[in-house]
């Protein structure tokens, strides 16, 4: 009896050249905590300096009472142990910021996205694979990274002989389609501290303001006449210093990651057309 082989064992398969990118995200680990602990140091030492106050509290501490600050920046230190949080926060988005701005302006490589995939089509529509692969090189982005994976697999499937063209179609899809899953998210890595900060630093910003408030309303329990009502504008005024902290932590955050996603999203579509016009391409010349 004759053995009996299934089409799926019996039919030529296209393999894959796209590689696994490798790499660290130890910023995302270090840089939190970094940034927390430079606040603190900015808060303890930098604004809490004993020449901001006319009564210093000079036995120091992890939190030393200073009264009488000299001005509003000093003024800040009032606002208590929740400033130094705040101060990290806003270090942690400027730190994010800078690294998404760098690596997306790498992703988007030379020039207009368009122009290169305009350019990259008429060396196909002249059978020039190898011109196309170099106008890659010179692109040096996201796009023109997928491209070229898609490009090198075009190249192979010209000379494949086994592959019906829909089957070299699809694995020129396939091709783009896995170095498109590798790109995407080293665009989209660590915008989630942008996302999260966005919301987390109001919160951060209106506790603090609380704590202040019962600070105050505390203090003014214990004053009484002329003095209680001074106590209690100086307990609010410091307690807002948190909601302003907050608040421009917060503002900074939603304002850089929405340019980032627009960014990201131009990028994308980008890569989307460029995936086409090789299909696209390979199927009417290459029939």
């Amino acid at each position: 009896m004759a053995d009996l082989k299934s089409t799926a064992s019996s039919s030529p398969r296209a393999t894959t050249s796209v590689k696994a990118k490798k790499s660290s995200n130890i910023i995302s680990l270090l840089a939190p905590i970094l940034c927390v602990v430079v606040g603190y140091a900015f808060w303890r030492f930098v604004i809490g300096n004993p020449d901001n106050f006319n009564l210093p509290d000079n036995s120091g501490g992890f939190w030393p009472n200073h009264k009488d600050p000299k001005g509003d920046f000093a003024r800040m230190y009032d606002g208590g142990i929740i400033v130094p949080i705040l101060i990290g926060c806003l270090l942690i988005v400027t730190t994010f910021v800078i690294e998404r701005a760098l690596t997306i302006s790498k992703a988007t490589g030379k020039g207009s996205n368009a122009a290169f995939v305009r350019k990259v089509q008429f060396f196909l529509a002249d059978k020039k694979v190898d011109a196309a692969i170099a106008e890659c090189d010179k692109q040096k982005g996201s796009v023109g990274n997928v491209m070229k994976a898609g490009l090198r697999k075009y190249q192979e499937m010209i000379s494949n002989t086994e592959l019906t063209t829909d089957q070299k179609v699809m694995a020129i899809q396939k091709e783009v389609e896995e170095a498109t899953a590798l790109e995407l998210p080293m665009l989209e890595k660590n915008l989630v501290f942008l996302s999260t900060l966005a919301s987390v630093s109001t919160l951060i910003g209106l506790l603090g303001t609380v704590i202040g408030m019962i600070r105050a309303f505390g203090n003014l329990g214990e004053s009484g006449g002329g003095e209680a009502a001074r106590e209690l504008s100086k307990g609010i005024a410091e307690a807002l210093y948190n909601t302003a902290l907050g608040i421009g932590s917060s503002a900074f955050a939603i304002i850089t990651y929405n340019i980032f996603t627009t960014k990201i999203d131009g990028i994308t579509h980008g890569i989307d057309e460029s995936g086409f016009s090789l299909t696209q391409s390979f199927a009417s010349l290459y029939k």
